[in-house]
C-alpha cells in the first residue's frame, strides 16, 4: 500500500541504499571530494528515508494490532493509538517529499557592505558582522574573513566572509538553509556616536549571501582566458600594510564583470585559489537565480541595491526592536539578536517559505 502511495519515497530509499554502498567502496572513501558530494546527497535523502521508515513502521504495526485485536481485545487500544498516529506520520512524509532547495546543505559566502549613512552605516555593518559571527558560533559553524575594508572608527565599509558547517549536515541544518534569507537591505535607526545633538539617524547596510561552490564543482566551468587577474599588496585599516609581499589578488570575470578580491591568505597562490572558489560560487548563484527566474520561483530574491527604502529588516535601537518586513516578525530583544540570538527571526522566514512550498504543492 505504502509503496503504491509513495513511489517517490521508495525511489529515494533505493538511491539512499546505493549511495551507502558507494560510500563504503575504498576508492570512494579515500576521495574527499566524492565523499562530500555523496554525503550531501545522503543527508538530503536521509530525511525522506527516516520519515518513510517511520510511516511504514506505524502502518505495519497498525495492521498487526488490528489482526491481534480480533483475538485479544487488549490490542484494541494499541490499534487505536497507532491509527491516530498514522495521519501525522503520513503528513511528515509528504512534507519530506516536497522538493527542497538543492543548495540547503552548502556552506555560504556572505558580503556585508555599508550603504547610505556614512560612518554610521559602516559601524552598523560592523554590528551585522559581529551578529552573524556570534550566530555562527552558536550553531557550531566556523567563520573566515576573506577580505575586509574598515574605517578609522572601527566600522566596516565592506567585508566578505565564509561561513562553514562541520562535517555533512542535514539539509535543514545546513548553513545556506538558514542564512539564505539574510540577503537584502538591513536598516538601522539609532543615535550615531558621531551625533552631538542626540538625533536618531536612519542608515543602512546591504547583505548578499550565496552558496559556496565546491572546489571541484563541475556545474560551473571558468575559462582562464575570461579572467583578468591583478596582484597588489595586502592592506589593513587605514591603508596599513599587512605584509610586504604582493600577495593579494583581484580577479575579474570579464564576461559578467564580477570582481573578487582576496587578501586573507598568506600567499598569492592561496589567495588566487580562494578568489577562484568565490568567483565560482558567485557564478553558481547567478546560474541558479536565472533558473529560478525562468521557473517564476523568486520568493526570496535578494535585494542588490543598498537604497534604504528597499529593506528586509529594521533594527530600532531606541525601542530595542527588530522587525522583519517580509514576515511581519517583531520582537523587542534587539540587543540579544545582535549578540547572535537570531534563530527566531530566521525561523519566521523558514516557516513562511515552508508554508509557500506547501501551498505550491497543493495547487
Amino acid at each position: 500500500m505504502a509503496e503504491e502511495q509513495f513511489p517517490a519515497a521508495r525511489t529515494a530509499r533505493e538511491e539512499y541504499d546505493r549511495i551507502e554502498q558507494q560510500m563504503a567502496q575504498p576508492d570512494v572513501a579515500s576521495d574527499p571530494d566524492k565523499m562530500r558530494k555523496l554525503g550531501r546527497r545522503h543527508a538530503e535523502l536521509g530525511t525522506i528515508v527516516g520519515a518513510y521508515s517511520d510511516y511504514l513502521h506505524i502502518r505495519d504495526d497498525l495492521e498487526a494490532a488490528r489482526e491481534m485485536a480480533d483475538e485479544d481485545p487488549d490490542f484494541e487500544a494499541e490499534a487505536q493509538r497507532l491509527e491516530e498516529a498514522l495521519p501525522a506520520a503520513e503528513e511528515k512524509l509528504r512534507m519530506a517529499l516536497i522538493p527542497r532547495d538543492p543548495d540547503d546543505a552548502r556552506d555560504v559566502i556572505m558580503e556585508i557592505k555599508a550603504g547610505t549613512g556614512g560612518e554610521e552605516a559602516a559601524l552598523f555593518a560592523g554590528d551585522l558582522l559581529r551578529m552573524y559571527t556570534r550566530y555562527a558560533e552558536k550553531r557550531g559553524w566556523g567563520t573566515t574573513i576573506q577580505s575586509e575594508n574598515t574605517t578609522e572608527l572601527g566600522g566596516v565599509k565592506d567585508v566578505q566572509l565564509a561561513i562553514r558547517a562541520k562535517g555533512t549536515p542535514l539539509p535543514e541544518e545546513g548553513v545556506w538553509a538558514s542564512l539564505k534569507y539574510e540577503g537584502g537591505v538591513h536598516r538601522v535607526q539609532r543615535i550615531p556616536v558621531t551625533e552631538s545633538q542626540g538625533r536618531i539617524q536612519t542608515s543602512a547596510a546591504g547583505v548578499i549571501v550565496f552558496p559556496e561552490a565546491d572546489e571541484d564543482d563541475d556545474e560551473i566551468e571558468i575559462d582562464p582566458k575570461d579572467l583578468k587577474i591583478d596582484i597588489f599588496m595586502s592592506s589593513g585599516p587605514g591603508g596599513q600594510s599587512v605584509n610586504t609581499t604582493y600577495s593579494a589578488v583581484r580577479m575579474t570575470h570579464i564576461p559578467t564583470g564580477i570582481v573578487v578580491s582576496m587578501q586573507d591568505e598568506k600567499s598569492q597562490i592561496q589567495n588566487r585559489a580562494s578568489a577562484l572558489r568565490v568567483l565560482k560560487s558567485r557564478l553558481l548563484a547567478m546560474k541558479h537565480e536565472q533558473e529560478a527566474a525562468e521557473a517564476a520561483d523568486m520568493r526570496h530574491s535578494q535585494v542588490r541595491s543598498l537604497d534604504r527604502s528597499e529593506r528586509i529588516r529594521t533594527y530600532n535601537f531606541p525601542e530595542n526592536r527588530i522587525v522583519d518586513h517580509r514576515t511581519n516578525y517583531k520582537a523587542y530583544n534587539l540587543d540579544a539578536v545582535l549578540d547572535g540570538d537570531l534563530q527566531a527571526v530566521i525561523d519566521s522566514d523558514i516557516q513562511a517559505d515552508e508554508a509557500q512550498r506547501l501551498a505550491d504543492r497543493n495547487e
